[in-house]
């Protein structure tokens, strides 16, 4: 097929195509904030400016003893959760609620995560127990969970190994703090420069 034959049969092809009347892109309307982004906004504190009052103390998704907790927040790489889940992480830091009541619990949890984020320690244990014998069961395990899961700054966690407390302990992986991003992203910087 010659150059000139595969002009026509682009024109034959093209014949009934018409031109768009209008080239022009739409502006997009500016994004509105609703009741609902302000309340999840709300909901997602973070560590640093987190008051212990916002995590409950009046609900709180109930397990059972031997359940096993997991967690892993969007974005969370399957790898990294896998190696948590699998205790390859060095635990750098413990926190034991035996014998806490849960407020006193709750106070713990919030303080002890927030002095982890600081120090910037990101890998963490925090141990329960399983709760055979509260009323309900497993009332302090339940209520870690639920609050884990409210702490913006926790990435994931997971039941511990056998070897560590098992079910009565949970692994927890922290963001890093907003003071280290900042330093990371001026040491790669400067790099680049």
């Amino acid at each position: 097929m010659s150059e000139n034959d595969e002009l026509d049969l682009f024109r034959e092809m093209m014949a009934d195509v018409a031109p768009i009347k209008q080239d022009k892109v739409e502006v997009a309307h500016k994004h509105q904030v609703t009741e609902a982004h302000l309340a999840r906004r709300l909901a997602a504190q973070t560590l640093s400016d987190s008051d212990p009052e916002y995590l409950s103390l009046d609900y709180a998704k109930m397990v059972k003893p031997d359940d096993m907790l997991e967690f892993k927040r969007d974005g969370v790489q399957e790898g990294v959760f896998r190696k948590l889940r699998l205790g390859k992480y060095d635990i750098n830091a413990r926190l034991d609620l035996h014998r806490k009541t849960l407020k006193e619990a709750r106070d713990e949890v919030l303080n002890f995560l927030r002095q982890c984020q600081r120090m910037d320690i990101r890998t963490v244990m925090i141990v329960h127990g399983k709760g055979e014998k509260s009323n309900p069961p497993a009332l302090m395990k339940s209520y870690v969970a639920t609050w884990l899961e409210q702490i913006s700054d926790v990435m994931c966690f997971h039941s511990a190994l056998r070897q560590h407390g098992g079910n009565g302990a949970v692994y927890v992986m922290l963001k890093k703090s907003a003071e280290r991003k900042q330093e990371n992203r001026e040491r790669h910087s400067k790099r680049q420069s």
